[in-house]
């Protein structure tokens, strides 16, 4: 059978055409052959300098070539290396070798198209140990320091200064916090040499001093549990030391405080969005139609399921995305809403108007059995991939990220309110509407067909409250009874609160009530934190005393049920 090439001749060819990388130009003059060469030696210390030299090429291909080398996948005979992760047997059950390119794990052909492949017997595995595995992977936390994704870079520079945190990287950090264009990486960079100076054993009491102050000048996220974990052994550190170990500390928390209180109003803004699309329907089914609809929060329901229904049809996924399913499942989860609205306001709601006991009651059996429905077809959950676009967030301040998938809510939110209120005060439709809602009668008299109108307001109330559903697949979990569970209470709370049939106060108090819901949250008093649960009988208590002294809500609204 053919030799194949040597394993360093395959190194060395890509080596010459591959431009240079970051940190490619501290790499010692030593041929790349050589560097693999000493690798897979026996001499353990050539094998580590030789293991972190190519880590320091930069280059990618070489993330491969360690990870092989730490599967175990390195064979060698009479000088020539091999490389083969998988074997095969022929007739005569020989073993053979399939061999793989070491640059990138594809297969190495032969001139006829087929794998080339060495008999297993002809070649000595390799051997690595539990200790070469571990210099393997530290380095290819160096090797990412020098990828061209930013992410990558930053996980590289974060991960360095974690236990077992890699000293041999002190240079290449210092010379990112310097040179690096990215601000968060450069940030990043400084931050972790900062921390390796603290947590260095044999560094002088005053370097460690300076990198205390420094770190928490920086408000430093990162550096609350190793300055933590230093008070714990004050005893064994100097009196100056433990004071700079204090007053960083001190800075940071009074920093985690606040980003903790922003992520709080940040998720409440986001939730208040939700629970303002699903007022926007809740107020035009029972502030202007005077129906107490139960199966409302099902509506939404049926929202977040049509959008997976759209991800299947569009076959998205997180390996292979396909962001054009999100963008075809707004108007589908729409209409998907609004139908299952006609049918339900055609069967059942047209025949209790001006009975709301009788329709509370009906509307909720009828939402059970939206639910049980749901429930046979899709069973009790369901996962919904967010697009890629949605992935990640702006940083507006230091530690505080807004994630893209949230700002989209809030756009949503606004889209949608500004197109009620167009439609409620600019069209014909908005209209009759108006005119069946303040008097039923009145509005019968002239002519406008008040069963229609009960028909397509109804469903419109019903199709908002699936673009709730649509939005919250990007932020929250998906399952039949998600409507019933989470948002039917706190939407009628929002209505009653606001002022029914008022935009305006379902605007402010669909909003507030999700920033204060979350900022209950977290608190504690002593040992106990106030929880979801907690936070849901506050929050309540909060708007009964605030419907004693406004019972009609922040705007006092006018509906049907006052002419009556």
């Amino acid at each position: 059978m053919k030799k194949v090439i040597l394993f360093f001749c395959c190194l060395q060819a890509y080596m010459a055409e591959a431009p240079g990388s970051l940190l490619s130009a501290q790499v010692a003059s030593s041929e790349i052959g050589t560097l693999v060469e000493k690798m897979i030696s026996d001499d353990s210390k050539k094998q580590a300098s030789a293991i972190k030299a190519l880590a320091l090429t930069g280059e990618p291909q070489v993330a491969r070539v360690l990870e092989l080398f730490r599967q175990g996948a390195y064979h060698t005979s009479d000088g020539v290396f091999y490389v083969f992760e998988q074997t095969i047997e022929d007739e005569d059950f020989n073993e053979f070798g399939l061999l793989l390119n070491p640059l990138n794990g594809n297969p190495l052909m032969d001139e006829n198209g087929d794998q080339q492949r060495i008999d297993v017997f002809d070649v000595d595995e390799v051997e690595v140990t539990r200790a070469v595995r571990i210099q393997v992977r530290r380095a290819e936390v160096l090797l990412r320091l020098s990828s061209r994704d930013g992410e990558t870079r930053l996980a590289a520079v974060k991960k360095c200064a974690q236990p077992p945190r890699q000293m041999e990287a002190m240079p290449f950090l210092l010379e990112m916090s310097l040179n690096e264009p990215d601000s968060k990486i450069r940030h990043a960079a400084r931050e972790s040499v900062l921390l390796m100076q603290v947590t260095e054993e044999n560094a002088e009491q005053d370097q460690r001093s300076k990198a205390l102050i420094a770190l928490g000048a920086m408000k430093s996220l990162r550096a609350a549990p190793v300055i933590e974990e230093m008070l714990l052994l004050k005893s064994e550190l100097p009196a100056s030391l433990v004071s700079n170990c204090e007053d960083a500390l001190a800075k940071i928390h009074q920093h985690q405080w606040v980003v903790n209180r922003m992520g709080s109003v940040i998720q409440g803004i986001s939730l208040g969005s939700v629970l303002v699309l699903m007022a926007l329907g809740l107020a035009i089914t029972f502030g202007l139609m005077g129906v107490i609809n139960m199966a409302h929060g099902e509506m939404m329901m049926i929202g977040a399921y049509a959008t997976f229904e759209m991800q299947r049809i569009f076959q998205h996924t997180g390996s292979s995305p396909n962001n054009w399913y999100y963008v075809a499942a707004l108007p589908v989860s729409f209409l998907a809403a609004a139908l299952v609205g006609v049918v339900v306001e055609f069967l059942v709601v047209r025949h209790l108007y001006r009975r709301p006991l009788e329709s509370l009651l009906a509307t909720w059996g009828v939402g059970l059995i939206l639910i049980q429905l749901v429930r046979v077809r899709y069973g009790d959950n369901i996962g919904i991939n967010a697009p890629t676009w949605a992935r990640g967030g702006v940083e507006v301040m230091q530690d505080v990220i807004v994630p893209y998938a949230r700002i989209f809510i809030l756009f949503l939110c606004a889209g949608c309110i500004g197109f009620i209120y167009w439609l409620m005060n600019k069209t014909n439709v908005g209209l009759r509407i108006r005119a069946v809602m303040q008097n039923r009668d009145m509005a019968n008299t002239l002519g406008v067909n008040t069963k229609k109108v009960d028909l397509y307001t109804f469903a419109l109330g019903s199709g908002i409250a699936g673009i709730a559903g649509y939005a919250w697949t990007m932020i929250g979990g998906v399952t039949p009874d998600m409507g019933q569970q989470i948002f039917i209470v706190d939407s009628f709370l929002v209505v009653v609160t606001g002022g029914v049939g008022e935009l305006a106060g379902v605007i402010w108090s669909g909003m507030g009530i999700g920033v204060i819901s979350k900022l209950i949250e977290p608190l504690e008093i002593g040992d106990w934190t106030f929880g979801p649960v907690w936070a849901k009988v506050a929050l309540l208590a909060i708007i009964v005393a605030f419907i004693q002294f406004k019972p009609a809500g922040l705007f006092a609204g006018k509906g049907r049920a006052d002419d009556r």
